[in-house]
């Protein structure tokens, strides 16, 4: 069976038309996931359908006979698709002369046959000069509709989408942050598969929802295909010669779509998910109008669908806008007298569509943790939850090992998650939970206070006492 990996404007159309194609989508991002209500695995894609950068259509690269499966799939959409094949597929190697030099942020390349391409300055060591010969692989094809040149860089790389083998790079890293990270790093110790010599690992953020199985598949698949590649260039001379084609081990082709193929697509996407008319036309025409669509047909579907009347629809405005996992997000505690203090920002590491955003931070060490009396010292965490329209929200802070330190429960008035802020006004009463179980109310007296000096209400209070009473008694059971 063909598995195939989608990104881009027509993921949603695409994975449904190559389903019922009998091809297997995997890796599919967290939005696909949600919207077919099912799993994929994180397996090897034989084939990466993208968008092109321009929205007209898609590039398809891969082993050969995925790319051809797939790419009959897309042409057959309608009158008006048509379909070309990339004389500079990704991860093709050339020797390459410099034509153009000296200007901008990179060098025009002649590959040979009247083919050019694109070396940044950047990847390169020393200076570029016209002349000069570099053996370069295919980073980016480029459509032959536009104007813009393949990139290529000098280096050699084996591209998955879940890891990354590369002659530029040594050791094992990961392109996340984190806990994960440090997981993906550590795990790769776990498994039995024999990496070429001079290949780095690099694991993807779509390895982040991968099991073991699925990273040494994974890995397995790019040793394979970077021994495939030394085997190829092995014949040539060590220093690049004339430019030309050394290896093209995957194909690539481009499918661009009309009118019609575009109004095909909706309607394969429409037995999926809620879809206007023109959904694709509309999405091409350029990024703040697919932006505009997704947030109509969301909210659309939203209010038809999962929220009843009056209720705010977070799923369909954080999706657009934010917060989603990865997003650095401040915490904005306001105080009663109309100031506002940044508690700092982290990163938001679980993110679910009915409003809840799980954040962690990075402490530093000195001090301790108010009311709690834990020692802040470096390496510990804050986990805090929060959830959209509720009057309190919890922050657990935990050392370095993992070991809780306590949890203390602001009370506050109804939280708003911004797309680079959470906000709220701090209502002075807050519930600890010590790390022996032990549970209390504090700062009831500030509270007091702030209502005798007029800046909270006394119905504001009752109800911040409420909440703070409610929030004991869950905790102490």
């Amino acid at each position: 069976m063909t598995t195939a990996r989608v990104r881009g404007i027509y993921t949603t159309a695409v994975t449904r038309l190559l389903a019922e194609a009998g091809c297997e989508v995997v890796q599919a991002s967290e939005p696909i996931r949600e919207r077919f209500d099912r799993s994929f695995d994180a397996a090897p894609a034989a084939a990466a359908v993208e968008t092109t950068r321009d929205r007209q259509g898609v590039g398809v690269s891969g082993e050969p006979d995925a790319v051809e499966t797939v790419a009959d799939e897309l042409e057959a959409l309608a009158i008006d698709a048509f379909r070309w094949a990339a004389d500079a597929p990704r991860g093709a190697v050339f020797d390459a002369e410099v034509l153009e030099a000296g200007g901008g942020s990179g060098a025009v390349v002649d590959l040979g046959d009247g083919r050019r391409g694109f070396l940044k300055y950047d990847g390169v060591d020393g200076y570029v000069d016209d002349g000069n010969r570099y053996r370069v692989q295919v980073r980016e094809p480029a459509p032959p509709w536009d104007d813009d040149r393949p990139l290529v860089a000098p280096t050699l790389e084996v591209q998955g989408g879940l890891c990354t083998l590369s002659r530029d790079r040594s050791g094992v890293s990961a392109a996340l942050r984190g806990e994960r990270a440090e997981e993906l790093v550590g795990m790769t110790d776990l498994l039995s598969v024999e990496v070429p010599d001079g290949w780095g690992i690099r694991w993807q953020h779509a390895a982040a929802d991968a099991d073991l199985e699925a990273m040494g598949d994974a890995l397995e698949d790019a040793a394979k295909r970077a021994r495939q590649l030394e085997d190829a260039v092995a014949d040539a001379p060590a220093e690049p010669g004339e430019p030309g084609l050394l290896a093209a081990p995957r194909r690539t082709e481009w499918c661009w779509f009309g009118r019609e193929s575009r109004f095909a697509l909706d309607d394969v996407r429409r037995r999926v998910e809620t879809t206007m008319p023109g959904h694709h036309r509309t999405k091409a025409a350029d990024r703040a109008a697919s932006a505009a669509v997704d947030f109509a047909e969301a909210i659309c579907g939203s209010l038809s669908d999962s929220v009843g009347d009056g209720e705010f629809p977070f799923a369909a405005v954080a999706r657009q806008f934010g917060p989603e996992r990865g997003d650095r997000l401040e915490i904005g505690h306001g105080k009663p007298d109309g100031r506002r203090i940044s508690l700092g920002r982290g990163e938001v590491t679980d993110w679910a569509p009915e409003g809840k955003v799980t954040l962690e931070r990075s402490m530093s060490g000195g001090g301790s943790y108010d009311a709690l009396g834990a020692p802040k010292e470096e390496g510990d965490v804050a986990v805090t939850k929060f959830r959209e329209g509720r009057w309190w929200y919890p922050t657990t802070y935990k050392a370095a090992d993992g070991a809780s330190k306590g949890t203390y429960v602001n009370v506050c008035t109804p939280v708003e998650l911004f797309p680079d802020c959470v906000r709220y006004v701090d209502l002075h009463v807050d519930v600890i939970r010590q790390s022996d179980g032990t549970v209390d109310i504090v700062d009831a007296d500030e509270l007091e206070a702030a209502v005798d000096d007029g800046l909270v209400s006394d119905d504001l209070a009752e109800k911040a006492t409420n909440v703070a009473e409610a929030v004991e008694r869950a905790l102490s059971k």
